[in-house]
C-alpha cells in the first residue's frame, strides 16, 4: 500500500506548483503541511527513486514571493526567520547522523529559494491515524508492537539532545514491512526567534500543558505525554481532551477505566501515568516509562474503577450521584406538606357540605295514637318537652314553611270520637308529606297555649312551631 498523496498543490497556500524542479528533484505532489514547512513527494533524477522533500516555510512570519523564494512578512521579522532557518539546518544535520529503523532517515539537506530543504526516504505504508479510522480498538498485541519500537527511536532522539514536540497519530508512519517510523521530525521544536511562541505547533489533545507556556520546562516528559495521548486515542477511540481543559474537568481517568473491558490494567495504568497533567508526576525519561510498560518497575498510577471519581473531579459523575438525592428530598418535603393540606381541604369541604344539608331529613310517619287529654291544671304546671336532639346535636326537625292552620283545640269535655277522626286525618297527611320529601307537621291540638311559659328556645323553633 502506498502513502496517500495530494496532487493538488493549490489546496496548500504557498506550496510550489506540481512539476517545479528544485535542484535535481522534481515535485510530483504535496504530502502535507505544518506550521514550519511543507512536505512534497519528489522524484530524484540522480538516484531514480521517489523521495520526501521538506521545505522550511514558517507560515506565521514568511510567505512565498512570485519567483518562488521565501521572504519574511516584514523587516522586523527577518531576524526571527533567519534564526529559525539556522535551527532547521542544524536539525537536518543531526537527523542525518541517525541510522535508526524507527526514525525517518535524512540523507541530504541544502539551501535554495532563500530557504532550506531536507531530503528523506519516502516510505510505503499508511499513518497510524488512517489505521485507527479504519480499524478502531486494535488488539493490545498490535498496539504494543507499535508502541515499544517507537519508544526505542524516540529514546535515541532524546539522547541526541532533540525533542520532537509534535507527536500525533498522523506523524507515526506504519511501513508495509519494518514496523513504525516517526516522521515530521523537529516541526514542533522550533520557537520563532527564541520567543517561545508555540501556537503554530501545539496540537490540542496531544500537547502537554507546558507547551502552552514559554516559561514552562520542557523535556522528554513532554514527548512522553504526546505518545501516551496517541495510544489513549487507540484504546478509547476518542482524541484525548485538551490539556488546558483538563485543568477544570478531567475525563481521562474515567475513559481509561472504561477501556478495561478490552485492554489490560498494566497498559492502561502506564498510559495514565504518561498523561499526568503535572509534568513532575510523569515519567522523566523514555527508559523509565519503558520499564513501567514492561512490568520491570512499579507504575505510580492507580487505575480507578469504572465511573469512579479521581484527581480533580469528574463533574458528570458527581452530578449523576447527587441528583437522585435532591429529588428524594424534594419529594419528602412535598409529602410532609401534602398530608396536612389534604386534611384541611377535607374538613373545609365537609363543613360546606354540612351547611348545605341543613334541611331536616324526612321523618317517616307513624300512626298517631290518641292519648288522653291532660287537664287544665296539669298543663299549667308542666312545660312541654323540648324536641329530642339528633345525631349532630341539633334539635328536632323544623319547617321553614308557615304554620298550617289547624282547628281550635277542643275542650276537655268534648267526646273522644272526633279526636280519633282528627288523628286519622293527621296520619294520612303525614304519610303524604313523607312521600313528597317534606317533613310532616305534627298536630298540636293536644298542646295548650304557652303564653305564660318563659323558657327560651332557639329562634328557628319559635318561628317554626305553632302555638309559640
Amino acid at each position: 500500500m502506498q502513502a496517500p498523496v495530494t496532487t493538488d498543490s493549490a489546496v496548500y497556500r504557498n506550496a510550489l506548483p506540481v512539476g517545479t524542479e528544485v535542484m535535481e528533484y522534481r515535485l510530483e505532489a504535496v504530502l502535507g503541511a505544518g506550521g514550519f514547512g511543507i512536505t512534497y513527494l519528489g522524484w530524484d533524477a540522480h538516484l531514480q527513486k521517489r523521495v520526501a522533500l521538506k521545505e522550511y516555510l514558517p507560515c506565521d512570519i514568511a510567505l512565498r514571493a512570485l519567483d518562488g523564494s521565501i521572504v519574511p512578512v516584514g523587516t522586523q521579522r527577518n531576524d526571527d526567520y533567519r534564526w529559525g532557518l539556522e535551527r532547521f539546518l542544524q536539525e537536518a544535520r543531526t537527523l542525518a547522523q541517525f541510522s535508526h529503523p524507527h526514525i525517518v532517515r535524512v540523507y541530504r539537506y541544502f539551501e535554495a529559494n532563500d530557504t532550506a530543504y531536507m531530503v528523506m526516504d519516502y516510505e510505503h505504508g499508511e499513518s497510524l491515524s488512517r489505521l485507527l479510522k479504519r480499524e478502531p480498538y486494535p488488539p493490545e498485541e498490535r498496539l504494543c508492537a507499535i508502541l515499544l519500537p517507537l519508544l526505542d527511536g524516540l529514546r535515541a532522539v532524546h539522547e541526541a539532545g532533540f525533542l520532537h514536540r509534535d507527536i500525533k497519530p498522523s506523524n507515526i508512519f506504519l511501513r508495509e514491512q519494518g514496523g513504525p517510523v516517526l516522521i515530521d521530525f523537529g516541526a514542533a521544536r522550533h520557537t520563532i526567534g527564541g520567543s517561545g511562541n508555540y501556537t503554530a505547533v501545539v496540537t490540542p489533545g496531544y500537547a502537554p500543558i507546558e507547551q502552552y507556556s514559554a516559561q514552562a520546562a520542557q523535556g522528554p516528559w513532554s514527548d512522553i505525554y504526546a505518545v501516551a495521548g496517541v495510544f489513549y486515542r487507540a484504546v478509547t477511540n476518542e482524541n484525548p481532551p485538551d490539556a488546558v481543559g483538563r485543568m477544570r474537568r478531567d475525563t481521562v481517568a474515567a475513559q481509561l477505566a472504561a477501556a478495561r473491558e478490552r485492554y489490560s490494567a498494566a497498559l492502561l495504568s502506564a498510559l495514565g501515568w504518561g498523561l499526568e497533567t503535572e509534568e513532575s508526576r510523569r515519567p522523566q525519561s523514555v527508559a523509565e516509562w519503558q520499564d513501567g510498560l514492561l512490568g520491570k518497575a512499579r507504575v505510580p498510577y492507580a487505575l480507578s474503577e469504572p465511573h469512579a471519581d479521581r484527581g480533580n473531579g469528574d463533574l458528570p459523575t458527581t452530578v449523576v450521584r447527587t441528583l437522585p438525592v435532591t429529588r428524594r428530598s424534594r419529594y419528602a418535603a412535598a409529602y410532609r406538606w401534602a398530608v396536612p393540606l389534604a386534611a384541611i381541604v377535607a374538613i373545609a369541604l365537609w363543613s360546606v357540605y354540612d351547611r348545605g344539608s341543613e334541611q331536616p331529613p324526612a321523618v317517616p310517619s307513624t300512626p298517631t295514637v290518641a292519648t288522653p287529654t291532660p287537664s287544665t291544671s296539669e298543663t299549667a304546671s308542666a312545660s312541654p318537652e323540648p324536641p329530642a336532639a339528633d345525631k349532630r346535636g341539633r334539635r328536632g326537625p323544623s319547617s321553614t314553611k308557615p304554620p298550617v292552620a289547624r282547628k281550635a283545640a277542643a275542650p276537655a269535655s268534648t267526646p273522644r270520637a272526633p279526636e280519633r277522626i282528627a288523628g286519622d286525618a293527621q296520619a294520612a297527611e303525614d304519610n303524604a308529606s313523607a312521600e313528597d320529601g317534606r317533613a310532616p307537621v305534627r298536630d298540636a291540638v293536644a298542646l295548650p297555649p304557652l303564653r305564660d311559659v318563659t323558657r327560651e328556645r332557639p329562634s328557628r323553633e319559635r318561628t317554626a312551631r305553632p302555638g309559640t
